[in-house]
């Protein structure tokens, strides 16, 4: 399993949004996110810092409702 790169908050926004995430506001250094899926609302929140921790964009992953796999590809 390959592992996660370093990546800033608005390399995370970018990708996020090529899975149809929009921002929708934000609160200081923090970037709020929302999807609208046929199941219903996926949110998720993205620090704007230069590194964000592996277990925060682990968790940020897991509720855009992505697995590490999917992610990566998306890079």
């Amino acid at each position: 399993m390959q592992k996660l790169p370093r990546l800033s908050g608005r390399e995370v926004i970018k990708i996020l949004s090529k899975q149809d995430f929009k921002a929708i506001r934000q609160k200081g250094s923090h970037v709020f996110m929302l999807k609208e899926t046929s199941e219903g609302k996926k949110h998720t929140v993205v620090p704007l810092h230069n590194e964000i921790d592996k277990g925060t964009l682990l968790e940020i992953i897991r509720q855009a409702g992505l697995t590490k796999e999917e992610f990566l590809k998306l890079l």
